[in-house]
This record gives C-alpha cells, structure tokens and sequence, in this order.
C-alpha cells in the first residue's frame, strides 16, 4: 500500500472506530510502530485527526456524534435492558455494612433498587440523579458530595467535591464511563469531571466499572485511568470477545451479563 493510500485509511479508520491506539494500527497494517507515529504525526500536522495519549482520536467536528454524551436525562432511554442487567448485576458486588461510592450516569442509577435490602450500608455520591433515587431508602445512610453542579450530568464536581473526598475512604466505587479502551484507558471529555473522577476513584480500595458494549474501543479527549485500576468491569452480552480477552489479560475480572437474564460466567469473573 502506497503511504498516501495508507494514511487516508488511517483517518478511516480512526473516524470510525472513534479513536486508535499506536498498537492497532501498527498490527492492522502490517508496520511499525515509529511509522504509524510519522503518519499520525504527519495526518496531525494537515489537521486531519488529533493526536491522543498513546494514539490519535477524529478530529473535533468528526466526533460530535460521539463526545460529548448526550444529558444524561436523555441517555436514560437508551440501551435500557442492557443497563438494568448490569446494575442488578453490580448491586450483587455490595455486601451489608461497607460503605460505597456510586458516582453520577445511567447505568449506575440502575444499581440503586437492588441495594434496598442491604443492611448498614453507606453510600457516597456526587450525582444528584443518584441522590434522588437513594433518598426512597431511609435504611441506606447517604452522603452527598458538594461542589459546582455540570447541568447535564446532574453531577457535582470541582475544588469542594475534592476537598470533601480527601476525608472519605471508601470500601469500593461504582462508576460508568463514556470510553474505555484496552490501551488508552477510561477517558472523558470534560476536564473537570476528569479531575473529579480521579479523586474519587483515590478514595475508594476497589474500582467496580459499568459499561455497556457501546461504550468499548472509544478514546475521549482526557484520560481518566489505564484498564489496570479497574477491579471488575460488568458489561453486557453484546459486546465482542476480544475486548473480553484483552481485559482479562490485563488482569481486569470481567463480568459479561445475559441481556433480559442473570448472569453470565467466565473466566475472572467475581461474585
């Protein structure tokens, strides 16, 4: 393949995949790894994609479609039945007397019902959505994190959600993610909550991550964590194999559950 022919399907491809790591390219054309570099270097300098940790993501206008996420009132209706399967699946992770962390989304919000019966549990969350949802259980102690409100998040972030999380310790954290790639990591588009996220995943001894199969092989703009802080990951059916492989490799217990079913077992998997 000519270069030109090359670095034209490499923008491809990254507009298609919403993103590409260094690795994945170098293996899908057969060449090195300091070539994909000059290409991706190259393809950034004719503002053609940008440059990311690790690889390169679409360019601004080419990502709207993806990043940022819709509010999250409006992914409510979205993927329901796999997002119910995998908060019923990770309320299972919670035992009585620990005290938790469930930060903001949709797919967390799911969980909340099924914790109704546990005893002397504590719950901390920065979400208001999830504040909501916790205040119908008068036997689960909540705390809620201050800070500045994001609008579509219904999430509070900034100085005083960190300032309040240094004084917290948690058994274990519960948190969506609108990207998690196998190289590149959890990541999101706002800084913010970025920042915010990395304290709170600083305060808790196990990170528990939701994601339905939509949100794999994505790269957001700023890295939240790489796929080795992750404890559990609990997603649905649908999502494909390899990236069920590639995350057990890296030591991340996998979770993969039936949509509209219980669960479904592995190798790695915790209950």
């Amino acid at each position: 393949m000519l270069d030109a022919a090359r670095r034209q399907r490499i923008v491809d491809l990254v507009e298609q995949r919403n993103g590409a790591t260094v690795a994945e390219l170098s293996e899908y054309f057969g060449i090195s790894a300091a070539t994909v570099r000059r290409d991706l270097l190259q393809l950034s300098e004719q503002g053609l994609i940008e440059r990311a940790h690790g690889g390169a993501v679409p360019k601004r206008a080419g990502r709207s479609y993806a990043f940022p996420e819709p509010p999250v009132l409006a992914r409510a209706s979205v993927q329901v039945a796999e997002k119910r399967c995998i908060g019923r699946a990770a309320a299972k992770y919670v035992k009585d007397g620990e005290v938790i962390i469930v930060n903001g989304g949709t797919t967390t919000a799911e969980m909340i019902p099924h914790l109704a019966e546990r005893q002397d549990l504590t719950v901390i969350t920065n979400a208001l959505n999830i504040t909501f949802l916790l205040s119908h259980y008068p036997n689960i102690k909540v705390i809620v994190l201050g800070g500045a409100l994001r609008h579509s998040e219904l999430s509070m972030l900034g100085a005083l959600t960190e300032d309040a999380l240094q004084n917290l310790r948690a058994d274990k954290l519960f948190m969506g993610t609108p990207a998690i790639h196998v190289d590149y990591g959890l990541s999101a588009d706002d800084m913010t909550e970025v920042q915010s996220d990395r304290n709170i995943m600083a305060a808790a001894r196990e990170i528990i991550v939701l994601a339905d199969h939509t949100k794999f092989g994505r790269i957001a703009t700023m890295r939240q964590a790489p796929v080795e802080r992750i404890r559990h990951l609990i997603t649905d059916s649908r999502v494909p194999e390899t990236y069920v492989t590639a995350l057990r490799e890296r030591g991340v217990d996998v979770e993969v559950v039936e949509i509209g079913q219980g669960r479904m077992g592995g190798a790695g998997v915790s209950s």
